[in-house]
Formats: C-alpha cells, structure tokens, sequence
C-alpha cells in the first residue's frame, strides 16, 4: 500500500497526468472502514487560475450585483406638483432656519485675535464721530417739540449723541456740570440756605429746602454727584444737614433720574423751585420758551443758572475783539425782558460762558416798574417786549439770539 497519493500521478508512473485526464476520472468513493494514511492532496490547475483572474465579472461578483440593483428601490412616478415642491426643497437644506424679513446687523470686522485693529478703530470713531454732529445739528435746528417727537420715534439717537458728547467733553479743560456740583457744594457748605452768598431754598413744611431743576438733564450727571455730596455730608452732620432735592428733565429716561418732558413745559407746579439749571441746554430754536418756563417754575428769589458755548454768541462771533464784559450781552437783554435781574456773567472758561440771574419778588418788580415809569422809560420796556415776541413769530430766537452750535463740514 502507497504511503500517499496524488490525485494524477502515481509511484510506479515516470510521468504526471495532465490536470483534464484527471478530471475525466470519476472519483472514487473511500469505504468507510478503509483507513487513510495522509490527506489527499489536490492539485493545481494554473490555466484555470489565470482564466479566472482575467475574467472580471465571475459568478460571485455577477450574483453579488444583481442582489444590489435588487435592494435598490425603484422611484416612483412623480406628480407634476411634487416636482415643483422637490424644486423649491432643493435649493434649501433640510434643516436649514426659517428666514426672517429684518435684515441681520453686520458684525465688525475684527483681526484675527477678535479685537479691532488700530485702523479700524479709527474708522469707527470717524463714523461715530459724524453721526453725533447730525444728530447735534438735528437737536439744535429743531423746536422742542420736534425732537420730543424724533427721541420718541429713535430712541437711540439720544444715546449716540450723549456716547459723542462724552468723548467731545474729555477734551475741555473742565465740565461746566463740574463747575455746578462744585458750587452747589461751596455755597452750600459756607452759609445757611437763603443766607447772603447762600444757596436760595424754599420753605416746606417749615423746613428750608434747596429744590433744583436740570433743564435737559442729559444722563443726569448732576443730580447723581449732588446726591452723593449731600449723603456723605449729612452722615457727618448729626444735625441741621442739607436739604437738596434735583429733579431731572430731558428727552429720554435713561436713568430712574430723569423726567421725560419737553422742557418748555415740565409737570412742576408754580414757584416750586430755588434753583433752575440749563448746561448746554437750550438747544431748540425755541429755547426762549424754556426760559419762560424756568420763570414759571422759580420761586421769587430763585435763581436761573446758564452755561453756554461761547461761539453760539452772536457777538463773539461777529466780532471777535469785543470785551470779554460783553460777550452775551444781547442775549442777557433779552432775558431781562422774559422778567430776570441779570446778577454775574462769568467768561474765565475758554469753553463756554457761564449767567446767573434771579427771579425778583414781587416787591422789587414794583420798585422796578415805579422806577422806569420816573423816568418815562416803562413804555420803552413794553415796546421792547412786544418787539421781541414779535421778532420771534417771524424768525425763531434759535437763528438770531443764539446761534446753532454746527460744526463744520468734514
């Protein structure tokens, strides 16, 4: 018995019979009890081999993509509307957001580490820079009432013009609100109220009050340093501490300070105040107006404290070598004709100018009037104060006695 076979050759065979001889051979079944040696070992056809390799599509391959193409689901045939919405989908993707019809506000251009760079800044504060002088020329070029109304309509134009004004005020040797909160506290801390050099008060359930009132408040700077002053003073004062009250008015509640109001009417009633404040104020071409309104609201004695640029001057700028005594002087004349006794004009600033006049009692107006009806001048005065409201019928005070503070085209 043969130690091994090899199915198409043979020990006592010299040579090897091909692999199709081999084919044609039935095979033998091996008996079951027969025993076997070593395993069969088959050989190896190469034709078929190199056959198979360059026969790209074999039966595996061939059955494998028709199982394919059978998982595949057919389409469908479509409506012409289904065409028309699979269309429209496929221009946005599936979880694409809802648009909105308000545009979306463009960020700013930032570097690389997400801060502006030197240029952009710069850029920036041109642009802010010249949307606060529209907004200074609209204020300054309006009455009251319109810019009441424009404030309402955009709100944030009151706060662009303030953001401006901050950055404008930086540049001046001082503040003429600074200059305020600074008297407020020198006359207060040295007399009495309604003491000579004194702040002037007002009696309220017999106690003396000084009251103010901040004309065009701003972000009402003044009350919030006044309110400060008067709260670490009176936590030293065991008693007879100060009594100041500051009401706040201007275009928009930026603060629970401030009063909404049209400063030419403000919900105060007669004679309620000590002290009426206008700091770059009277902005409106109807500024006298809010004058009249300060008068209303002052108690006799009361004061009226203003501070102006002084290019808005019509003689500072039409005359530039006049005395320095002299600067405002007609707007000081007409003043006195809305009823005010002119007490100090101060141009020490190179900024601005800064008036106090005072509401006079009732007794003083008489001596007043019994004076210039002596001296045959009592209808010159009234002549005088028709010719001003009559003035302003044609011509707003606000182009004449005042000039609009405008800057110059950039």
């Amino acid at each position: 018995m043969a130690l091994f076979e090899v199915k198409g050759w043979d020990l006592k065979q010299k040579e090897i019979v091909s692999g199709d001889q081999s084919k044609s051979k039935k095979k033998k079944k091996a008996k079951k009890n027969e025993p076997v040696d070593l395993k069969a070992v088959k050989s190896v056809d190469l034709d078929e081999k190199v056959s198979k390799k360059n026969d790209k599509r074999t039966p595996q391959r061939e059955n494998k993509r028709k199982n394919n193409e059978d998982d595949v689901p057919r389409k469908k045939a479509k409506a012409p509307s289904d065409t028309k919405k699979e269309k429209v989908k496929s221009k946005e993707p599936e979880n694409a957001p809802a648009k909105t019809d308000a545009p979306k506000p463009a960020a700013p251009i930032m570097s690389l580490s997400g801060k502006l760079t030197p240029l952009q800044q710069k850029m920036m504060a041109k642009l802010s820079g010249s949307r606060f002088r529209w907004i200074n020329e609209q204020l300054y070029t309006i009455s009251s009432e319109e810019a009441l109304k424009l404030v309402e309509e955009q709100p944030s134009l009151f706060d662009e013009y303030h953001q401006g004004f901050r950055e404008q005020v930086q540049s001046w040797p001082e503040n003429p609100v600074d200059v305020f909160v600074d008297q407020i506290q020198k006359r207060g801390l040295s007399r009495p109220v309604n003491a000579p050099g004194g702040l002037p008060g007002i009696v309220n359930e017999g106690r003396k009050q000084v009251v103010i009132a901040d004309m065009g408040c701003g972000e009402a700077q003044l009350a919030l340093d006044v309110n400060k002053f008067i709260a670490q003073h009176n936590k030293k004062k065991k008693r007879g501490g100060l009594d100041i009250k500051v009401h706040s008015f201007d275009l928009k509640k930026v603060n629970d300070r401030i009063t909404v109001a049209d400063i030419k009417h403000v919900p105060l009633p007669d004679n309620s105040c000590s002290i009426v404040i206008f700091c770059l104020a009277l902005m409106g071409t109807n500024f006298l107006d809010f004058i009249k309104e300060a008068y209303r609201i002052l108690a006799p004695r009361g004061e009226l404290w203003i501070a102006e640029i002084k290019s808005r001057f019509t003689e500072s700028a039409e005359a530039r070598t006049i005395k320095p005594e002299d600067v405002g002087h007609e707007f000081v004349e007409a003043l006195k004709l809305c009823g005010f006794f002119h007490k100090n004009t101060d141009n020490s600033n190179k900024m601005f100018t800064r008036f106090e006049f005072f509401k006079p009692p009732p007794d003083i107006i008489e001596e007043r009037r019994a004076k210039l009806e002596r001296r045959h001048k009592f209808i010159e005065h009234e002549t005088e104060k028709e010719e001003l409201e009559s003035r302003r019928t044609k011509d707003p005070e606000g182009n004449w006695l005042l000039k609009p503070c405008i800057y110059k085209r950039r």
